[in-house]
């Protein structure tokens, strides 16, 4: 026999996207449930490298562009958190690195993309050197130029961890989903297991999950466009911490490097930009070789010898753009009584939860059904990707 629960907003998908939007539903009033079918945070969250951008990489070629002003707001809004004095208290939260950091290798070309972006975003970007340089770049051998960003680099696990915490008895596991649609096309309930969910409203924020969910309701708009990495993983005792992205001669980074801890007290870098771009189609062998000899040459005191490798490929979901380009900002599309999600980065999860209750308001769904109450299993979190790939 089917239980029905009745919440004000039924929220499918349990990334960070989607547990930042609950918590903040849960702070104005909303009674909440949020579906997820694998782990919390085991889709695009967990294969994040952490970094709240600034907007700093999208001004590389000289001036500020749509997407770096979007995002321009989202580390003060991420510190605040942390500090416990933003929207969201994620003072548990663990904080890899207060600042990321943009290194030029030495060369004309780069450097000059160093002063642009320095110039393009008006003193959030500031020169470091000798002893205010990070302990990798205080080799004598290191003839480059650094930069300090203000931006920061989090523990997504712990993220994540949180976020569940402030769900409390939010949160269901589901087996699958499926949806129900009335005659007009609105989704009239939604089914896991026994359970039968109604809601004043539906949010769609399972990445690139959406996809299958919209097949299910029977929507094809909005789409989803997939943008596809290869990324680069290097685990070992004496990794050196470093958070940076490399700059070279295009508009994007050469190579964005952070390091994590991993579970049996190593430590791993997590190799992304250029090099996970253009390492899609390369096999894991060969985009290993490639990135041993990108570190051999911008990092050549650094002693990899003893470390182990691997790769991961991530597809980066997002609401179709022509041409495949990156969108500027969060996306919230209404659709009949859902509203349809993409964060499109980590960074802009807040933004995505102002866009939806925006439009909550502008509908009219305000705070009306006590929060449902049941026996359903959490979701587990997930694990962290440099547990599992080697």
């Amino acid at each position: 026999m089917s239980t029905l629960l009745e919440t004000d907003i039924c929220i499918l998908g349990g990334g960070i996207a989607g547990l930042w939007l609950n918590a903040r539903l849960r702070q104005q009033g909303y009674s909440t449930l949020l579906l997820e079918t694998a782990t919390l945070g085991g889709g695009q969250s967990i294969k994040s490298q952490g970094i709240i951008h600034g907007g700093t990489k999208y001004a590389l070629h000289g001036k500020l562009t749509t997407a770096a002003e979007a995002i321009a707001a989202m580390p003060k809004r991420w510190r605040d958190c942390l500090e416990g004095t933003g929207e969201i208290d994620l003072t548990s939260v663990r904080l890899l690195s207060p600042y990321h950091y943009l290194w030029s290798p030495g060369g004309l070309v780069s450097n000059m993309a160093g002063f642009f972006a320095s110039k393009a975003l008006r003193g959030r970007v500031d020169a470091v050197k000798g002893e205010t340089l990070p302990p990798v770049f205080q080799s004598p051998r290191f003839k480059g130029k650094v930069y300090r960003l203000a931006e920061l680099v989090l523990d997504v696990p712990s993220v994540i961890q949180r976020l569940s915490e402030l769900a409390d008895d939010s949160l269901i596991a589901a087996d699958s989903i499926s949806i129900e649609r009335d005659a007009d096309n609105q989704i009239a309930c939604v089914r896991t297991g026994d359970l039968t969910i109604k809601a004043q409203r539906y949010v769609l924020t399972g990445g690139e999950g959406n996809q299958a969910l919209q097949a299910a309701w029977g929507v094809e708009q909005p789409a989803m466009q997939r943008r596809p990495l290869q990324m680069v993983l290097v685990k070992g005792a004496q990794l050196p911490g470093l958070y940076a992205h490399c700059l070279g001669s295009s508009p994007k980074p050469r190579l964005t490097v952070t390091t994590h801890p991993t579970a049996d007290g190593q430590w791993c870098w997590y190799l992304g930009g250029e090099l996970a771009e253009q390492g899609v189609d390369l096999s894991a062998e060969a985009l290993i070789k490639r990135a041993q000899t990108e570190l051999a040459e911008l990092l050549p005191w650094v002693d990899l010898s003893a470390c182990q490798w691997a790769t991961l490929k991530v597809n980066r979901a997002e609401p179709a753009q022509s041409g495949l380009v990156r969108p500027d900002s969060a996306y919230v599309q209404g659709v009949h009584n859902a509203l349809v999600c993409w964060p499109t980065k980590l960074a802009l999860s807040p933004h995505l939860s102002d866009l939806v209750l925006e439009q909550l308001q502008v509908d009219r769904i305000t705070p009306s059904k006590p929060q449902p109450v049941h026996t359903q299993a959490k979701p587990a979190a997930a694990t962290p990707i440099w547990d599992t790939c080697f």
